[in-house]
């Protein structure tokens, strides 16, 4: 037990080197300079929807509320009695200057519904440069900008961003939802990317028309669970790399009970696991608090052991306080940023623990909720090489 002890604890020290490394990335990526782009073409923005969500006409306004010259936004939904039918409606009305469409169409085009979603949508889009965005992110007025600005660097042929957690209300489950995270997913992202990374995260993918094409297009998407990693893979077959653009959406965690909340982080945790098992197994290191409860309860709770958790849980707080004042310069004067960058440190060492539980769990198969429906994680092939044009996907591109 003894040995056991020290090995957990020695977990815990190399957490919080992690921890703190990865803070001090974050604070580096916000306060990095924003240049400002010279190229602006128009831009499509495509939201496949799928029923009422809390603050979803928040989210879904802030990106009809662009400070960019031309810009269409695309809606789309399977049935005309889904709830957000009302909601896009309702932004019409609110946004009468905003190029806003909807579509409606129940197809199904494989196992993935948000792709086949997107696909129903794409004919509706208008411009060369698209934009598939989750429909829970609120985004800053620059947010259009940020993409096309990674999207002009030389070799690049996909963007995407990093983001917080926004808790819906302030109930423990959201609030411990939105710290995941924030303090656990964003720094991870961070430094994935200093170490030579280029992971597509599914919350925005920008890209062109012609690059999605070359690459398989949606329909080549439609059979994964995990659609932006394979995109992501497909570009990178193509030569391209994969952009990280410097604005920091929000994501909207609705959760009010913590079954609904175990259940989404298990989707996640399940979906990584079977891309990056080796990575995702590492990431267990991301949770020092964790690891230190349990070096005082193998060790019977020596001295020792509670001054390592106290220690941990301090290090780990002043890192937590330091990733939310650096994110909250990019969300200055905005009142999301008040909820969203407030990390409350008194429940980090419970969502360590839950964390952890949830890696545990993770093992238990690939089978995973997403809104209702059954899935599979599956692992795709590392990459894709680049597809011929045909006649018709030729006219598309152009």
């Amino acid at each position: 037990m003894t040995l056991l002890a020290s090995l957990f604890a020695a977990a815990s020290v190399i957490g919080l080197l992690q921890v703190l490394v990865a803070s001090q990335l974050v604070a580096r990526f916000a306060r990095a300079r924003r240049a400002e782009p010279s190229w602006r073409p128009p831009v499509t923005v495509l939201k496949p929807l799928h029923g009422g969500e809390p603050l979803l006409e928040d989210a879904l306004a802030t990106i009809c509320r662009q400070d960019y010259p031309q810009w269409q936004v695309v809606f789309g939904v399977a049935e005309a009695g889904d709830p957000a039918v009302a909601v896009v409606r309702r932004l019409q009305t609110r946004f009468p200057a905003c190029d806003i469409a909807l579509v409606i169409d129940p197809t199904l085009h494989g196992r993935n519904r948000k792709v086949g979603n997107l696909i129903n949508m794409l004919p509706a889009a208008r411009h060369d440069v698209l934009v598939i965005a989750d429909s829970d992110i609120h985004v800053r007025p620059d947010y259009l900008d940020r993409l096309v600005l990674a999207l002009a660097e030389p070799g690049v042929g996909l963007v995407t961003t990093i983001y917080a957690g926004l808790p819906a209300t302030k109930a423990l489950p959201a609030m411990n939802g939105a710290m995941q995270i924030t303090q656990g997913f964003l720094p991870g992202a961070i430094m994935a990317r200093a170490i030579g990374r280029q992971d597509c995260l599914g919350a925005t993918m920008c890209l062109r028309r012609r690059d999605l094409v070359r690459c398989g297009g949606l329909r080549g998407l439609v059979d994964h669970l995990a659609d932006d990693n394979v995109l992501g893979r497909r570009i990178l077959g193509l030569g391209l790399q994969v952009g990280l653009a410097d604005t920091v959406p929000l994501t909207t965690v609705p959760e009010d009970n913590y079954a609904a909340l175990f259940r989404h982080e298990l989707r996640w945790a399940r979906t990584i696991r079977a891309l990056e098992p080796a990575g995702f197994a590492a990431s267990a290191m991301q949770y020092p608090l964790a690891w230190a409860m349990l070096t005082v309860l193998l060790s019977g709770g020596e001295l020792w052991s509670g001054g390592l958790l106290a220690v941990a849980w301090l290090l780990r707080a002043a890192a937590a306080i330091r990733v939310d004042r650096a994110l909250a310069t990019q969300w200055k004067g905005q009142d999301s940023a008040a909820l969203a960058f407030r990390c409350p440190v008194w429940l980090l060492p419970s969502r360590d623990l839950l964390s952890v539980a949830v890696m545990v769990a993770s093992y238990g198969g690939r089978q995973v909720d997403w809104r209702g429906y059954g899935l599979h994680a599956d692992t795709p092939d590392a990459v894709q090489p680049a597809v011929r044009f045909g006649p018709i996907e030729e006219i598309n591109a152009r």
